[in-house]
């Protein structure tokens, strides 16, 4: 549901110039809220509080605040990769088709594969957002970089969970 809602949202001409960027970033953050509400629940259910909601937003912050340190400290050129961001998405994309077609769980191993994969997609896109994005593009690069960062958030708190 991420996938398709963030696809719709992306292939519009999200800048500032388009009719109403702001109606965008409203649609892609109630698909996101559908989609992390249920798990924000169980997450808070399972501490008796928030506790394990502010785990994995610290650590959530502190991988953002370093990747971007990265991004924008380096001159290293990180548009290689775009080719293995899209791989592993069509990868993971299967992964997620064939558990819910039959009936596995993803595991540990996945939820780590998916933090590397959000990793790198916060890398490329501060990346393209130094070089490649323009002023009047802001809308745009904000919702591209929140999409990574809660898919980060997501996986993160799925591994903290795992293991209580």
């Amino acid at each position: 549901m991420f996938l398709v809602g963030s696809f719709i949202v992306f292939s519009m001409d999200i800048s500032a110039e388009s009719s109403d960027p702001v109606s965008w970033t409203g649609i892609l953050h109630c698909i996101e809220a559908i989609i992390f509400l249920p798990i924000i629940f169980i997450a808070a259910s399972m501490t008796d509080g928030a506790g394990l909601l502010y785990q994995a937003s610290i650590m959530t912050l502190a991988l953002f605040t370093a990747l971007t340190a990265v991004a924008f400290m380096s001159n290293k050129d990180f548009s290689f990769l775009k080719n293995i961001l899209v791989i592993g998405g069509f990868l993971a994309l299967g992964a997620i088709v064939a558990g819910a077609l039959f009936g596995f769980q993803l595991g540990l191993w996945f939820s780590i594969i998916m933090v590397l994969i959000a990793s790198g997609s916060i890398l490329y896109q501060t990346q393209s957002l130094k070089y490649n994005y323009g002023n009047e593009q802001y809308v745009g690069a904000a919702l591209q970089l929140f999409s990574s960062i809660m898919l980060l958030f997501w996986y993160i708190l799925r591994i903290l969970m795992s293991r209580r």
